[in-house]
């Protein structure tokens, strides 16, 4: 298998190690692991994830998909504190950032149709965007290259300087971000000169892609993406237009006990973080990705190229922020709503989410064929970390 794969780039690897590996496999039937190896790796997962976990307190949801099968699926915990009705596989989580992979392939799925190019410009779309959005490329905003100032900050411009205006009873919507980002003059830097996380270019990404298809965000989604991989039970949840069913509330720490902490001033924007889902529909987002069902594999190699800036060197992450991810000054790589990094040398792609109430992951491995999706109503637990340590479990170790 490994001279199978020499020559192999990484990002080609990404999407054909899958097929590659699972067409081994087919060859080596005999030698699966034994149901007892499986029951040994899941009681390893499940002694990963349990510590700290109470049956009556909030507590996270697990996937781990192994050469194409589940392996390991899990709820820890209860949905919300009110009725303590159980976590389970099928319970939806609010996945944040996770999102940003759907605005992504809803982007390219608008590219593969004809209706977009990744080279089109912010200003063409918008035309009443000032000056500065001339430079800004839709491949600017999937990379997080725009320099499209972080809305939040914005909205903290705002409210000093006309007093109270946004609140879990009065969100701020995606127009209102890109009123914001109008009345601007000029970026955070010349796109493409720089890196920096932005939840801006996505809630913008969102806009596009309504505008583009001729129906809403939500729409599109469900269209193009999840009724089309079987995805039944994920929304674009909007509130007082559609509901969340097996919905978890969001829940944080506070003075030792948990609290719910579902919604914040920022929790309507759709694109860069709007999506509700379960470990059971992801593990089907994943067949969809492992399949190639919705673009093929040449389609999907933009996506899993790391981002070169402008002058073709590596960008970083910037020395200031507050993301879960950050790590000031260190390279990243990041392609069209996913991480690239690789993990203990293996390659892979992956996403966390945090916001109010919530945090989450998947990671993909695919030259591994290994999936790990953890989803959490609670902000005192780390996903990435715990998927990780699931990670070193089961990868197979380098020589």
């Amino acid at each position: 298998m490994l001279a199978a794969l020499q020559g192999v780039t990484m990002q080609t690897a990404l999407i054909a190690g899958i097929s590659v590996i699972f067409a081994a496999g087919l060859c080596v039937l005999e030698v699966e692991p034994f149901a007892g190896q499986q029951a040994d790796n899941s009681s390893s997962i499940d002694s990963i994830l349990s510590p700290g976990l109470r049956p009556d307190e909030p507590g996270l949801a697990a996937l781990v998909k192994d050469r194409g099968r589940i392996l390991f699926e899990k709820g820890y915990g209860v949905r919300e504190l009110s009725s303590h009705a159980s976590i389970d596989p099928q319970t939806n989580f609010r996945l944040a950032s996770c999102t940003k992979q759907f605005t992504a392939m809803a982007i390219m799925l608008l590219v593969h149709d004809g209706k977009l190019r990744y080279e089109d410009h912010l200003t063409g779309i918008f035309p009443d965007f000032p000056a500065y959005g001339r430079a800004i490329t839709i491949r600017h905003l999937l990379t997080h290259t725009s320099g499209l100032p972080d809305y939040e900050t914005l909205m903290e411009q705002e409210e000093k300087a006309k007093g109270p205006i946004w609140s879990v009873q009065h969100q701020i919507q995606d127009a209102d971000v890109l009123s914001l980002l109008e009345k601007q003059a000029a970026g955070k830097f010349a796109p493409g000169s720089s890196w920096d996380y932005s939840n801006s270019g996505y809630v913008v990404l969102g806009l596009i892609i309504a505008k583009v298809a001729g129906m809403s965000y939500r729409e599109f989604l469900y269209q193009k993406i999840f009724s089309s991989v079987g995805m039944n039970h994920t929304v674009v949840y909007q509130k007082g237009v559609n509901e969340v069913s097996r919905r978890a509330l969001g829940h944080s720490k506070e003075n030792d006990a948990l609290v719910e902490t579902d919604q914040s001033a920022t929790s309507a924007t759709l694109g860069d973080g709007g999506i509700y889902s379960s470990v059971v529909d992801l593990a089907k987002w994943d067949d969809a990705l492992q399949k190639q069902t919705l673009l093929s594999e040449k389609e999907m190699l933009p996506a899993l190229t790391p981002v070169s800036l402008a002058d073709g060197s590596e960008p970083h992450w910037p020395k200031h922020g507050d993301s879960d991810n950050l790590a000031p000054g260190k390279p990243v790589s990041y392609g069209y709503g996913w991480f690239l990094d690789p993990y203990k040398g293996r390659s892979r792609m992956w996403h966390s989410g945090s916001t109010m109430g919530f945090r989450t992951v998947i990671q993909r491995f695919p030259p591994d064929s290994l999936t790990i999706i953890v989803l959490s109503n609670r902000t005192d637990l780390d996903p990435r970390a715990l998927s990780e340590k699931i990670a070193t479990q089961l990868l197979p170790q380098q020589p």
